[in-house]
């Protein structure tokens, strides 16, 4: 076993299901031209066109494997059944090149198995996460730890390694929080937040966490800045992400879509996990934000979150191409 990786992520793995729903049978509403809710009559068959089946992929395997072709040596942290979809999703790990030495096979559970009504390039993710009994490994001293989604049944593992951290206080860490993770609140993982050196979530995610209807960008990244993190990345959609680390706020915008979106899964992990792997390499925040948008923006011009997953190199040439205006700014 190779204990020092530079780049751990830690979080539950799934298979994703992509539906392709078209035609008349779904339809979108829409508030101020942004689509929010997606629409099918009860009761009907809805016809679908065809279903994408995205082996070992979820927050954190994103991440490890966007990590990898970063050029960083990356394993996972996560647990699966010892069934059919667990099998393929270690195989795909290994195919990927992402280390399985931490990869924990339950017997007699089931793996997490998620379906993805897709329609236009947007997603509704029906996701079951199944229990398994989470356990922090002796996974050594890497550069960084990665956190994202976890169950429900995962609190003491949070504590878990909010204390592996402290006792080994080399190890960075970024938290890019679940669904599950921000419905718990900050105050449940409040040791998770304190030991935390980078934390993404976008506008909305920022307040609910905070618990505030304020849309000031500046007051939202002090809040969360103020539970502990010492870099917060908060990302608004179009109009970019903005990034404050207790001394100076920064805004990027987005790189601009070479074609319109295909699927927009995985964006935000493509996004956090670059950035993060970018510090990971010794680069600055403002480096950080440039590269990180690139890998979003390859990212939706493919299905699923990892098809179109960029290496360093390849980032760099869409740098090359870039627009005059795309660069960080102070905010």
């Amino acid at each position: 076993m190779e204990k020092n990786f530079d780049f751990i992520a830690i979080g539950d793995i799934t298979t994703d299901a992509f539906i392709r729903l078209s035609g008349d049978d779904a339809t979108v509403q829409k508030d101020d031209h942004k689509k929010i809710n997606l629409c099918l009559n009860f009761g009907d068959k809805i016809e679908y066109d065809s279903v994408t089946e995205v082996s070992a992929v979820g927050n954190s395997p994103n991440a490890a494997v966007s990590a990898h072709r970063l050029g960083l040596n990356s394993a996972l942290i996560t647990n699966l059944g010892n069934d059919y979809h667990g099998k393929n999703c270690v195989a795909q790990l290994e195919k990927q090149n992402v280390a399985t030495d931490f990869v924990k096979i339950h017997e007699g559970k089931e793996s997490n198995y998620h379906y993805v009504l897709w329609y236009e390039e947007e997603r509704t993710i029906l996701v079951k996460h199944h229990e398994y009994p989470y356990e922090m490994p002796d996974a050594g001293t890497p550069k960084w730890f990665y956190l994202s989604s976890l169950g429900e049944n995962s609190i003491p593992f949070h504590a878990d390694i909010a204390s592996y951290i402290k006792k080994n206080p080399d190890i960075k860490l970024s938290f890019q929080p679940g669904t599950f993770q921000m419905r718990l609140g900050h105050e449940t993982l409040k040791g998770v937040y304190e030991v935390s050196e980078l934390f993404f979530c976008n506008v909305q995610e920022a307040q609910r966490i905070l618990k505030t209807e304020e849309k000031d960008i500046k007051k939202l990244l002090s809040g969360m800045h103020d539970l502990g993190p010492r870099i917060v990345v908060i990302t608004d959609g179009p109009d970019g992400a903005y990034t404050y680390d207790g001394s100076e706020f920064w805004h990027m915008p987005m790189y601009p879509d070479p074609a319109p979106p295909l699927d927009r899964t995985g964006a935000g992990d493509s996004f956090a996990s670059t950035f993060t792997a970018m510090l990971a390499l010794g680069k600055s925040i403002p480096d950080a934000l440039l590269h990180a948008p690139v890998n979003s923006m390859s990212v939706v011009q493919k299905v699923g979150a990892q098809e179109g997953l960029l290496t360093l190199d390849e980032i760099e040439d869409w740098l090359k191409k870039a627009p005059e205006d795309y660069k960080p700014k102070k905010y």
